[in-house]
């Protein structure tokens, strides 16, 4: 059986046009993506060669927002 290396072979279908393009989840734009999403996981490292971490997701938004997600993750053990 032949295997893909997913990461290097795969191809990513476009999103649907009525959600964010880069994480394919529909969020205020000033609102970080979506780092759990396979979309934008796998966008993500075809981009950059690695894999995003939520400061790449909270990497657009305004300090104030930053902050407020850094402090709502760390409140639930998410460490970033």
């Amino acid at each position: 059986m032949k295997t893909i290396d997913l990461v290097k072979e795969g191809k990513l279908l476009p999103c649907a046009p009525d959600v964010c393009q880069e994480c394919a989840t529909k969020h205020d734009p000033e609102q970080p993506h979506n780092q759990q999403s396979l979309y934008w996981q796998y966008k993500f490292y075809q981009q950059n060669s690695r894999w995003p971490k939520w400061e790449d997701a909270l990497s657009h938004c305004t300090p104030a927002i930053q902050d407020y997600w850094r402090d709502s993750l760390k409140k639930r053990g998410v460490m970033i």
